[in-house]
């Protein structure tokens, strides 16, 4: 992998981490327009701490905050019902299905999950998704001639139930097209959340899983040394930086904005995708080899 190879997609790793459109489709396309070697899931998963280092900044009070009460409440009984300290067990909680099928799908991961036809799948069905999820947040926070705005729940609100369907929907995302965000926020809103309620559990429950998956990869890497380090520790630098200004970003976009630009941009790119596979102007396969 060459330098500026990395630049661009340490670029793309950020831009796309947090946004629900699929960071690794991105990194996987990227590389297919370009007529690179595919990054692997190697390169993935070890550029995603630059941008879990930006979400562990970024929330860092919040991360701090459900520490320390967590840490606690494990000696001190009377801490457990503290939101913090729940919240802290909803994230283990909520890891547990990403982490069994990760291990348990490993090879098709790294195999047959990475086939551009089902990328594109996933990016138009999981769009629609968002899509409906979307439309069914808006519907209940507007008022209507005869109906009051319903109140959507706060993370103050989640379950035990609740924080297994968050991690069924995050394990989804192990197959590149779903959007670990965009699966985890859909989830999020049928079952009632509002959109920051959402996004703000999604990012801190990828903390562990996104975390415990790089360092997974870095180990392999370290012992099969197939990995170019410089480009890698340099995309990895550019993940974090842009990773941060778009968690910023994200932030205050979904306190008004809707998520129907990422819905339409995911069925354009999904159905560029297919039409380009079927003229034959870019192979299911195309970059597959790692680099």
């Amino acid at each position: 992998m060459s330098w500026f190879e990395s630049l661009i997609l340490g670029l793309v790793q950020g831009l796309t981490e947090f946004l629900p459109v699929s960071s690794s489709a991105h990194l996987r396309l990227t590389a297919a327009f370009l007529d690179w070697k595919d990054p692997g899931a190697a390169f993935t998963a070890i550029t995603q701490i630059g941008t879990e280092a930006a979400v562990l900044i970024y929330f860092r009070k919040d991360i701090g905050r459900i520490l320390s009460a967590w840490t606690r409440s494990l000696t001190n009984k009377e801490l457990r019902g503290d939101p913090d300290a729940r919240m802290g067990w909803l994230v283990i909680v909520g890891s547990i299905p990403i982490g069994v099928l990760g291990v348990t799908l490993k090879d098709q991961i790294e195999g047959p999950f990475r086939d551009l036809r089902l990328t594109a799948t996933m990016l138009i069905g999981m769009g629609i998704v968002l899509g409906i999820a979307d439309r069914l947040a808006a519907r209940d926070e507007k008022s209507g001639r005869h109906r009051a705005p319903k109140q959507r729940k706060a993370l103050e609100d989640l379950g035990v139930r609740d924080g297994l369907i968050y991690g069924a929907c995050q394990a989804m995302a192990l197959i590149p097209g779903v959007s670990r965000s965009g699966a985890t926020i859909s989830g999020g809103l049928f079952m009632g959340y509002t959109r920051e309620a959402a996004a703000r559990y999604s990012f801190l429950l990828a903390i562990p899983a996104v975390l415990a998956s790089g360092l997974f990869e870095l180990k392999d890497a370290t012992e099969g040394g197939h990995v170019s380090w410089g480009p890698t520790v340099f995309a990895t630098v550019i993940a974090f930086a842009v990773g941060y200004a778009v968690i910023a970003w994200f932030m205050k976009f979904i306190t008004t904005k809707s998520f129907m630009p990422f819905v339409y941009y995911r069925i354009a790119l999904g159905i560029l995708i297919i039409v380009l596979v079927s003229m034959g102007e870019l192979s299911p396969h195309a970059a597959e080899s790692a680099g």
